[in-house]
């Protein structure tokens, strides 16, 4: 057994500087308006302080970063999120200075935890036939978005892939046959990989899962047949629809970014100021979507945006996307009905005017700390682990061998108190004495001894 003892972390504290630094990750907050359009040309009106607001715009001066747009494969039903559409709203919002989320769903009509159809151009297909299709589509998409400057900045690979993508709705609720998933899903990164090579910008991929109880055992199967290139982590969050709580979320978020080298987001949320709308279409929020705390009001939508993006920061995510703030009531009809489905859910009244939700964008947040811990190495040691509260229960992670040291980077709250421990070997961690630690303000090294 590999013995490990506590030390005054003030007294050993110092700052991370050159490689030995972590790279503190991008944040995101932003907003999916892929009904930007539709609204325009339903004459919807949107107003902040009486002044009539451009939706991008106006996001960006509340404090939004980016914006997530989505695209269907050959949408008949709708002139919307296809890719003449699509190339409007990537437009607009880079004139508004915001990052692009382009957000495939590789299906005609909407994909997400319950259903992934297949466009019907790919109904009949063989598997690998559709691999290749989907390759194609992505790749295409891409690279004539590229050719008019307007690359996205992230892509994702599906839209809320529960279910075996690419299918029909009965299996979509099936087991998911892995070995089809897996080669469904490798094309479509390799077609971002491939799109953007030659590109000025290159897209980081996500894949996005909703419902964070959801999260852990898809991203486990998905990693043992191999899809594995990723760099984020999407998760919709709905109370209405999910079993977790708040607090159970952030403990998923801090799982998988120690789990996975990916940026975790939340990257679909939402919340009513109002228990119902004022039109006829029916609501998909209502009373069944309150959490205890949070009230159906302006002010209870407010707390709940910032009490969430506080505790993904704080459990090492990087950022929250709301869905969809200017989905406001018109005289349009949709399939459900005349007006929106989700009015008292936007951030806009139902006048038009901005709610004081929109204020989550520039909250002041605090953010978690580089932290690393260090290990002496000794002569032919061939690997070292750690384990600690810290890690959520996944069980010992392997250290990086770096000069004279094993060390393990993360990032984590400043003030919180830790216990780690490190041993040879995973098994052996659960029985080294651990140390106790309360993490610094600011960069922090925690040394451990043998």
């Amino acid at each position: 057994m590999t013995r490990s003892f506590g030390v005054s972390l003030l007294a050993c504290a110092a700052l991370l500087s050159g490689p030995a630094r972590a790279q503190q990750p991008p944040s995101y907050l932003g907003v999916d308006i892929s009904y930007a359009n539709e609204m325009d040309d339903c004459g919807a009106v949107y107003r902040s302080g009486g002044k009539v607001v451009e939706q991008y715009a106006f996001f960006k001066s509340a404090g939004a970063n980016m914006a997530r747009i989505r695209i269907w494969n050959d949408p008949t039903w709708t002139p919307y999120s296809n890719l003449r559409d699509v190339k409007k709203s990537i437009a607009r919002a880079r004139a508004a200075g915001l990052q692009v989320l382009l957000d495939f769903h590789y299906s005609d009509d909407w994909a997400d935890g319950d259903k992934q159809l297949a466009p019907k151009a790919w109904e009949t297909l063989s598997t690998p036939d559709q691999a290749k299709a989907l390759y194609a589509f992505t790749h295409d998409t891409l690279t004539t978005l590229d050719r008019e400057g307007l690359m996205p900045d992230l892509v994702q690979v599906g839209n809320e892939t529960n279910g075996e993508i690419v299918s029909s709705l009965a299996r979509a609720k099936d087991p998911i046959n892995w070995e089809r998933n897996a080669l469904l899903f490798n094309a479509g990164i390799k077609a971002v990989r491939d799109a953007g090579a030659g590109a000025k910008i290159k897209p980081r991929v996500m894949l996005h899962i909703a419902q964070p109880e959801n999260v852990e055992p898809w991203f486990a199967a998905a990693a043992k047949a191999g899809v594995t290139d990723f760099d984020l982590v999407g998760i919709s969050y709905y109370s209405k629809w999910s079993k977790r709580t708040m607090g159970q979320l952030g403990e998923t978020i801090n799982r998988m970014r120690h789990l996975y080298p990916a940026d975790v987001v939340v990257v679909e949320t939402a919340y009513p100021f109002s228990p119902e709308g004022v039109d006829a279409s029916p609501d998909l929020l209502g009373v069944d979507s309150l959490i205890p705390g949070y009230p159906a009001t302006p002010a209870g939508q407010k707390k709940y945006l910032t009490d969430l993006t506080q505790l993904v920061f704080a459990k090492g995510g990087v950022g929250v996307v709301y869905w969809e703030p200017s989905w406001v009531s018109t005289p349009c009809k949709t399939r459900w009905g005349t007006g929106s489905n989700w009015e008292n859910a936007a951030l806009f009244d139902f006048k038009g005017e901005a709610l004081e939700g929109v204020q989550w964008l520039t909250t002041p947040y605090v953010h978690p700390v580089d932290v690393e811990f260090r290990v002496p190495a000794t002569a032919g040691e061939a690997q070292r682990f750690i384990d600690g509260d810290f890690l959520g229960g996944i069980g010992a992670r392997a250290m990086t061998r770096d000069g004279a040291f094993w060390v393990y980077r993360t990032r984590l709250m400043p003030g919180a108190k830790i216990t780690a421990g490190t041993a040879a070997t995973a098994q052996a961690v659960a029985d080294a004495p651990a140390l106790e630690a309360t993490v610094g303000q600011g960069a922090t090294v925690i040394p451990l001894k043998l």
